[in-house]
């Protein structure tokens, strides 16, 4: 593919369905989603919030755990083509805390971003405690990594430190089934994420935020369907398939995927939790989901591990000190317009803070221009062979990266 079309590709266009396609249109809470067109399991949909804006589907959140995507400033996000941000309940709990949050005027205010936000519900951070954490029906008793404090997270209280932060989209709270895990705790884990679904629809109450369900069931399809079907009849505006991730391999997440794909309701939105690498999202576009977020573009840029067209550039490697071509010729992001592949080497080895904005800044668009492409794709019903082109390309080459989720007692890694 040649530069210009490649870079044309990359920009955010307005897509009108086409004649054949139509549109279907489901009001939820305070979001619209159109299923604007399909392309061999692929989707192409539009989420409309009150007040919010446009997200384009399929979409990537950056992760901004504390109320900030690491390195970079909301105008650089934006300029990534990001479309929403994800938050991060627990840690927003925790520091600086939600009654303070509400004084303040919501997550939005606080951080001086004005399109919609999807916080997480904390059902992944106090599980990967492990032995500072008590899971009990009524929620989860655990202590504070930050001080030490007992600390109580209940359904209801997600649900109340979401509303506190002004969320669009908030993610029912749920237990993280582990991996490996006998069919027995996978079922144990399951059903208790299934009775907290309903009482955070409960909660939530006539809030306008849309409130999404999260399909669990380890990598028992059997059980992963048994768990949407009881999401289906509490009803939810959104569902999500959780806990993936976690340490499996391609072949069982996608077999997850396969499985679960299918079923979910075709009017509201699907979103993919905490994967993935360029290949996985491509992958998984073609299973139907629409919404995905990972720590991956962002952690790797402060790790020197840049995702390009050509695939992936380890900058810290010595036979980038004398190069004097741009990151990615084929990328029209502030750093590959103005710096060589040299001076970010330079900046990586010398550990200077400019290095990692500049990682950022371009590991971001990247993954914005693979969404723009896949949307391109779709539209023009090529799904099958764009992502057959991808995955044999340099672009799509199975990642070495370890796809672990970064536990709440770990540094954050937005």
């Amino acid at each position: 593919m040649l530069q210009s079309d490649w870079l044309a590709l990359a920009r955010p266009t307005r897509y009108k369905p086409r004649p054949r396609y139509g549109a279907l249109t489901r009001r939820l809470s305070n979001v619209e989603f159109q299923l604007l067109g399909t392309s061999a399991g692929a989707r192409r949909g539009r989420m409309s919030f009150a007040g919010r804006g446009v997200v384009e589907t399929p979409a990537f959140m950056p992760v901004g755990t504390y109320g900030s995507v690491k390195a970079i400033s909301p105008e650089e996000v934006r300029d990534s083509g990001a479309q929403i941000l994800l938050g991060n309940t627990f840690h927003l709990m925790l520091r600086p805390g939600d009654e303070l949050m509400k004084r303040l005027g919501g997550l939005h205010r606080f951080m001086n971003w004005s399109g919609p936000i999807l916080t997480d519900s904390g059902g992944f951070q106090v599980w990967s405690l492990s032995g500072l954490r008590k899971i009990t029906e009524e929620g989860v008793k655990f202590a504070s990594p930050v001080n030490g404090d007992r600390l109580f997270l209940s359904p209801e209280r997600s649900i109340e430190v979401q509303h506190a932060l002004g969320s669009d989209i908030i993610m029912q709270f749920d237990e993280c089934t582990p991996h490996p895990a006998t069919e027995r705790q996978v079922r144990k884990s399951m059903e208790l994420s299934a009775r907290w679904a309903q009482r955070c629809k409960d909660a939530h109450a006539d809030h306008p935020g849309a409130l999404f369900g999260i399909v669990q069931g380890g990598m028992l399809p059997a059980l992963r369907l048994e768990s949407l079907q009881r999401l289906t009849q509490i009803d939810f505006p959104g569902y999500a398939i959780g806990g993936l991730s976690v340490g499996e391999s391609e072949d069982e997440r996608l077999q997850v995927l396969d499985a679960v794909g299918p079923h979910l309701p075709a009017d509201r939105p699907h979103y993919l939790m905490g994967v993935g690498t360029p290949r996985d999202i491509v992958q998984a576009v073609g299973r139907g989901v629409d919404m995905f977020d990972c720590v991956m573009p962002t952690r790797n840029a402060r790790n020197g591990h840049l995702f390009t067209s050509q695939g992936v550039i380890k900058i810290r490697n010595a036979r980038f000190r004398d190069d004097d071509g741009p990151l990615d010729p084929n990328c029209d992001c502030y750093t590959c317009r103005n710096f060589s592949r040299a001076y970010l080497h330079h900046l990586d080895r010398c550990n200077e803070m400019l290095g990692p904005r500049l990682n950022t800044i371009h590991n971001l668009r990247y993954y914005q221009s693979v969404m723009t492409r896949l949307r391109s794709a779709i539209e023009a019903d090529r799904y099958e062979a764009f992502a057959a082109d991808f995955i044999a390309s340099p672009e799509g080459a199975p990642s070495k990266v370890a796809r672990v989720a970064v536990p709440a007692s770990s540094p954050p890694e937005a």
